[in-house]
């Protein structure tokens, strides 16, 4: 299996932690040397290690800005 390549180019925030002290975090992310996307995903604390993720590519990104912009989290049945 070929090595996945990425370079965390910028850290916007962490989200939350686990229990196992890894970080839910927002990051640009350039995966394979291309052009860096917005990612969200677990990471243990050196960032050698990651879990299961979603990257956005910049319009995705405001499409779901626009989508959480609608929605009342408190009338949320969570």
């Amino acid at each position: 299996m070929a090595e996945i390549k990425f370079e965390i180019v910028e850290n916007l925030g962490v989200i939350g932690t686990s229990t196992k002290n890894w970080t839910k975090e927002i990051n640009l992310v350039s995966w394979n040397g291309r052009k860096a996307k917005i990612d969200i995903r677990d990471w243990d604390e050196n960032h050698e290690k990651m879990g299961k993720g979603i990257t956005l590519s910049k319009e995705e990104l405001k499409a779901l800005k626009d989508i959480l912009d609608t929605i009342d989290i408190d009338d949320l049945d969570m």
